[in-house]
Formats: structure tokens, C-alpha cells, sequence
């Protein structure tokens, strides 16, 4: 069989771009987009990505350029995850929580050529602009004296919308202007390498260090297969957009709707009453989103909500949601599975994939299998937890943690620019994703922390997971997050940060810290209560609903325990014999 060799009928690079070609040949007239009053078929946007890259290369956009967006959730953004790749450059999806300086930085780190900018956004770019000029300026003098500083700047093309204020422009060139004059009959780049680059994402704010992480046409494409077969996302869904397409190019939902030839609800703003209108409107049948939705949802006020007798299919991921969340989401009609992943690992790595012998389990039962992150995507060749030491298995016993590792196609080629970084997040085979975990004797995987979130008071390991889960059984808590706090004894300590729901008077100060530890102490091993409860109008996030945990450190730094608490004996004996050590 050796003389068996690819030719150009048994094999074709893999890439997502193939799925928007077959849903505009074979769903040629279903609705691709739908966006308040405006309505698109497939065809007609296979139609304005084709245009929209002839345009790109009309503007010497070359192999690998980059291209940046600023934008919601709008067709604009959804038609830029096609065109962008089909003009063989890199689609860079900005955060639009970020501040102008951030912006600034992706916009320098990622040379990006183009830069789309939605009206909403002018300001923010424009500031973003300025100090990307001033910059550049700065290198000129410093640096380079024979550059030009405008070299440093992208070309700004503004995305109006059909009920945008008129004369707000940042550049010359306007986003349909540019769709009017491309070729509807422009024929896309061939991808001749899978491996080539098709996105650049910058990790979110849960840390102070973004790093640009680079997905390949194959990763994108076969993360994407995998999440549809492993959601069981049916043909012709309708796909309400609650999950940033900036996040993870929509954990690759962008592809994903076309591959299953569905139908797209852009959203610009993700609101209780956006969110619950556009469901009852177009009869929703499945959305993604962080966990910090499901409050958004569940506190709607009545004159937000709106009827619907169908269920709606949700992927979360981001924070392990605590099972009584979970329970109240299912009563609403919202039929929950949890996923866990990263921008590293092109979004989603694990699902909670359900079995049919739980159906049978109480409502209870349901939700904790519910909160865990489940088994490997398809894409993924292993996952694995670890003894980062040794480098060896934890045992499958629901207990005993270690670092979750991966490796599989989805992973990303690397961080852009950054070879020591990519080179240490590699290592012996798999990806270190610098999450703690545990294998349950069924091969499910559960979330305990991340690594560096992991409290170790008096030798004890905390995870502040499980301790937020007691928290969000507390009626009264909204929203919970755990960090470490120094203390004289113990070395470290819990403290809590809570975000609370007011009362029937409109109240929320009657809540103390002392009946929040009294809560803890009969849920909680002593040890495990925090020694400290600060209470938050709103705990800081990123725009995809992750809790950022850097700035709670950086508050818990202010406090101190001066005094020591009593603690059951058996844990002062553990301090006493980890101290021998």
C-alpha cells in the first residue's frame, strides 16, 4: 500500500470556511441572520463574505495580515469569521470590555493592518488610536528616526447600523461601502496549508497578562465538529448569540451554525429582556454563555420576561456553577450542559456529555453530575489530570486533585510572538492548562480550582470552588468568589467576596458577615469557613462573565487576621505534624 499517495481528490486541507460554501449551496434561501429587522439568507451571505474579501485584497491585505474588530454581536462580526480567512488573512476578535490601553497594546502586539470599529465603539478606538500614534511617535524618535509613525497605524474602517447617529465616522471607509463594491462572485483563497493561522484571540482578563494565542484552520474545524456532535446540535438550530463572538470566535459556534446550515440571532446587548424577547420571537432552540447569565435570567424582572413553551439548549462554561443554580435555570425551561475549556484549547475542551441512566436520579442528583466538566471532545487525542512532579495520573477516585492536562488538534499553534511562553505551556507531550481537577471513578472530570487559586491554610488544600458552591446555596447570595488572605496561624485563609440580592424592601445591608460564617460553619469542615467576608455592590469580570480573581487578591492583600479563631483539634494536630515536615 506504500504507493497510495494524497492527490487533490483524497485530500483537502481542513478548514471552517468549507461549511459557510455548503449551507449557501444546499440552505441556499433559509435565514442565515436574523438582527432586529434585519433578515439574510444563506446565500446572500456567502454572497457579502465574498465580497467583503475581494475588498480586503483590493486594499493589499495580504497572506497573514491581521485583521482587527472591534464589535457586539452584529452580522458584521459573524460575516468577518468567513471573509477575513477567505481573503487568507488572520481575523483578531477584540475584547470590547478592554480600555483604550489595552486595545492599543493588541492592536501594536498584532500589527494588524485593518482595523473594523462599530459606531458604539468610535470613542474607545479613537482613544485607542491616539495612543497607538502617540507611540509609535515615541519609537520613531527613540528608535527609528527614518520610520514613518503612520506605518504603526491600521487602516480604520467604521461598521455603521441601520439605526446608528449619523456623521460619526473615525476613517474614511464604511463597512457596506466595502461589501457595495467586492465581488459577489470573488472566489476565496485556497487554503493550501491547514496549519495555516485563521485566528488570533487574546486570552481574557482573569489574569494581568493577555497573551495572543493563534488558532489553525484544522483546530478551528475540528473543535468545531467536535462541539456540535457533542452538544448533539441537530440540523437547522436557531442559535441566539449571548456568548461574545469576540470570546473564542464564539467557542466556535461562528463555524458551528453554518455547519449545521442554522439560523444566527445576533445580539447586541445581552440583556434579560434582549435575551428573553428574541427567544419567544424566533423560537430559540440553543445559546452559549457564562454562568453570570444564568442571574441575569433568573433576576429578570417580570415585564423583561416573556413566554416560551420550548427548551432552550445552553452550553456554559467559565466558573463551575453550583448545582442550585443549575436547578433553578431547568425550571425556566433552559436545559443546562456544562463544558469547561480555554482560549488555548480554541474554547470548549470537555462537555458533560449525559447519560440516559440519570434521567432516573433526583432533581438534586442531577444538577451536581450537571456541574461537573465532564469527558474530552472528539478533537481531543487525551485529557488527562496530573502530579505535575511526577507526571503521573491521579487516581480516578473524585478525590484527589492534580493539574488538568490536554493534547489534541483543538490546541492552539502557540502565543504569538512568545516562544518561551508557548515552550513552558507545553510540556512532555500535553498542554498545561494551570487548572486543578480531579477524575471521578466514571472518567468524568471535575474543576476544583485553578492552580494558583488553590488555598492552603495549615497544610490543608481548599478549593475555593467547592467553598463558593456552599456560598451560592445562601438565598441571599447573588454572587460568590473565594480567595486566599494572609493569616499569622495558618499561613493562609478564605476570604470571601459577595455580591448579595436585596430583600423584599429593597434592602441588601442586612446581610452580615457574621450570618454568612454562621451559614458556612454548619455546611463547611471549620477550617474551610473564611475568616473574612467583604461585600461588593458587583464583583469585577471580564465581558464573558468570568470572575477576575487578580484584583480580589490584590484587595484581600489589605486585610490581616491579628487573632486566631478556634478550630476543631484535628486540624491543629495536621499543622502540627505538616510543621514537623
Amino acid at each position: 500500500m506504500d504507493q497510495l499517495g494524497k492527490c487533490e481528490a483524497n485530500y483537502v486541507a481542513l478548514t471552517p470556511l468549507t461549511f459557510l460554501k455548503r449551507a449557501s449551496s444546499v440552505y441556499a434561501n433559509r435565514t442565515s441572520i436574523i438582527y432586529e429587522n434585519t433578515r439574510f439568507t444563506w446565500r446572500q451571505t456567502y454572497e457579502r463574505c465574498c465580497r467583503l474579501a475581494s475588498s480586503l485584497l483590493s486594499l493589499n491585505i495580504l497572506k497573514n495580515d491581521v485583521i482587527s474588530v472591534l464589535a457586539p454581536n452584529v452580522p458584521a462580526m459573524y460575516e468577518m469569521h468567513f471573509a477575513v480567512p477567505m481573503a487568507g488573512a488572520v481575523l483578531n476578535t477584540i475584547n470590547t470590555r478592554l480600555d483604550a490601553k489595552n486595545v492599543a497594546t493588541i492592536l501594536r502586539h498584532s500589527e494588524a493592518k485593518v482595523f473594523f470599529v462599530d459606531y458604539q465603539y468610535v470613542p474607545l478606538a479613537r482613544e485607542a488610536l491616539r495612543l497607538l500614534m502617540v507611540d509609535s511617535q515615541q519609537n520613531q524618535t527613540s528608535q527609528s528616526p527614518s520610520a514613518a509613525p503612520e506605518s504603526f497605524i491600521p487602516l480604520v474602517i467604521v461598521i455603521d447600523d441601520v439605526d446608528s447617529p449619523k456623521g460619526v465616522r473615525l476613517g474614511e471607509l464604511e463597512y457596506e461601502q466595502l461589501i457595495h463594491m467586492g465581488n459577489p462572485r470573488f472566489v476565496p483563497t485556497e487554503i493550501q496549508d491547514e496549519w495555516n493561522p485563521i485566528s488570533l484571540n487574546y486570552t481574557s482578563g482573569t489574569t494581568s497578562e493577555p497573551k495572543g494565542v493563534v488558532y489553525s484552520h484544522r483546530g478551528a474545524y475540528l473543535s468545531t465538529l467536535s462541539l456540535i456532535l457533542g452538544w448533539e446540535m441537530g440540523s437547522e438550530p436557531v442559535y441566539l448569540w449571548s456568548l461574545p463572538m469576540f470570546h473564542c470566535n464564539g467557542w466556535t459556534f461562528t463555524w458551528g451554525v453554518a455547519a449545521r446550515c442554522g439560523t444566527n440571532v445576533c445580539l447586541r446587548n445581552t440583556t434579560a429582556y434582549d435575551i428573553y424577547r428574541n427567544i419567544a420571537s424566533h423560537k430559540v432552540t440553543h445559546m452559549c454563555c457564562a454562568p453570570i447569565v444564568f442571574n441575569i435570567l433568573i433576576e429578570a424582572k417580570p415585564h423583561e420576561r416573556r413566554e416560551f413553551t420550548s427548551t432552550v439548549q445552553v452550553l456554559t462554561g467559565g466558573a463551575p456553577p453550583p448545582a442550585s443554580l443549575l436547578e433553578k435555570m431547568e425550571l425556566l425551561r433552559f436545559h443546562v450542559t456544562h463544558g469547561y475549556g480555554l482560549t488555548e484549547a480554541t474554547g470548549p475542551a470537555l462537555v458533560c456529555e449525559w447519560q440516559a441512566k440519570w434521567n432516573n436520579l433526583p432533581r438534586d442528583s442531577q444538577a451536581k453530575l450537571k456541574a461537573r466538566q465532564g469527558i474530552s471532545v472528539l478533537t481531543l487525542a487525551d485529557v488527562d489530570v496530573k502530579n505535575m512532579k511526577t507526571m503521573t495520573s491521579v487516581p480516578h477516585d473524585g478525590k484527589t486533585m492534580g493539574e488538568i492536562v490536554l493534547r489534541g488538534s483543538s490546541i492552539m499553534k502557540g502565543y504569538l510572538k512568545d516562544p518561551e511562553t508557548t515552550s513552558k505551556a507545553f510540556k512532555n507531550g500535553w498542554f498545561i492548562t494551570g487548572d486543578v481537577g480531579v477524575i471521578h471513578p466514571d472518567g468524568y472530570l471535575e474543576i476544583k480550582d485553578r492552580s494558583k487559586d488553590i488555598i492552603i491554610s495549615g497544610g490543608e488544600n481548599i478549593s475555593s470552588v467547592e467553598l463558593e458552591s456552599v456560598l451560592y446555596r445562601h438565598p441571599r447570595v447573588l454572587e460568590a468568589a473565594v480567595v486566599a488572605m494572609s493569616h499569622p496561624r495558618w499561613g493562609e485563609s478564605p476570604c470571601a467576596f459577595l455580591a448579595v440580592r436585596e430583600n423584599e424592601v429593597g434592602r441588601k445591608d442586612d446581610v452580615k458577615e457574621a450570618d454568612i460564617i454562621a451559614f458556612c460553619r454548619k455546611n463547611l469542615p471549620h477550617f474551610m469557613v473564611p475568616k473574612k467576608v467583604e461585600f461588593l455592590p458587583e464583583l469585577p469580570k471580564t465581558s464573558t462573565g468570568k470572575i477576575q480573581k487578580f484584583q480580589l487578591r490584590a484587595l484581600a492583600k489589605a486585610f490581616q487576621i491579628t487573632g486566631t479563631k478556634e478550630v476543631p483539634q484535628h486540624h491543629e494536630d495536621q499543622v502540627l505534624a505538616f510543621s514537623r515536615l
